[in-house]
């Protein structure tokens, strides 16, 4: 029988991207975003292409009640969830002490609140199946604090990363995984209007590179590996003035 993934934040960039890579390896697919009807027309896309099942539901993950009530009707939907890719998240950020704490807040509220919730609620049915695959989708610029508009960002993905952390140790002796997934800069919808990225990616092959780390069940996967894994050693012992270069 065919394994199931769920993907939040799956109407556009990397969630739509990791679907259609999961898709062509023979998975089916819990989606679910705001967006219904860019969930609807990925769903015929997929089902259509590669024959698989495809089941999407709105899911606006502020909204904590809600994460659990479509993380559990999925869950009986498909009698089973194999794999949980916690990645809807904003990239919204702006610089602190310039009158944008409601943005700020904002971004760290979906980025790390919202990333609880769904957490919480996939390790709940994971617990119960005793068996389950948690993936977390981090930043790479969860390594060191950033200035500008990524301070706000990269401190929530830090606390995102620091969380699967934290469930891979209570959950150690278990058959559930955790994998925490460092992406690099990935051209997406999300960052479409920011100037030229240091080492960027375009979608189609970040969500590849995203699928084929994933697929391993890392503990953490820096992606792309190069440069990012030598990067991130770097980045924790560089002087701050270098590591503010990347912002």
């Amino acid at each position: 029988m065919a394994k199931t993934i769920l993907i939040t934040g799956a109407s556009s960039g990397l969630g739509a991207g990791m679907a259609r890579e999961f898709a062509q390896k023979g998975y089916n697919l819990a989606i679910c975003a705001r967006r219904i009807e860019r969930l609807e027309a990925l769903k015929q896309e997929l089902e259509s292409q590669y024959g698989i099942q495809v089941i999407a539901k709105t899911l606006d993950v502020t909204n904590y009640d809600q994460v659990f009530e479509v993380f559990k009707a999925f869950q009986q939907d498909f009698g089973k969830l194999d794999r949980i890719i916690v990645n809807a998240g904003v990239g919204q950020g702006r610089r602190i002490g310039k009158g944008n704490f409601e943005i700020n807040r904002a971004t760290a509220e979906t980025n790390f609140i919202s990333a609880l919730a769904q957490c919480e609620a996939a390790v709940e049915i994971f617990r119960v199946q005793n068996s389950g695959h948690l993936v977390v989708i981090s930043s790479m610029s969860a390594v060191r604090g950033l200035p500008k508009h990524l301070s706000t960002y990269a401190a929530s993905k830090a606390a995102v990363a620091h969380l699967a952390e934290g469930i891979r140790a209570e959950l150690i002796d278990t058959p559930i995984k955790v994998s925490t997934i460092f992406p690099g800069y990935i051209r997406t919808e999300l960052n479409e209007g920011a100037k030229q990225l240091p080492f960027e990616i375009d979608e189609k092959t970040g969500s590849h590179l995203l699928a084929e780390a994933i697929e391993k069940a890392p503990v953490k996967a820096y992606v792309p590996k190069w440069p990012w894994l030598p990067m991130s050693l770097a980045m924790k012992v560089l002087p701050l003035r270098i590591v503010n270069k990347l912002g």
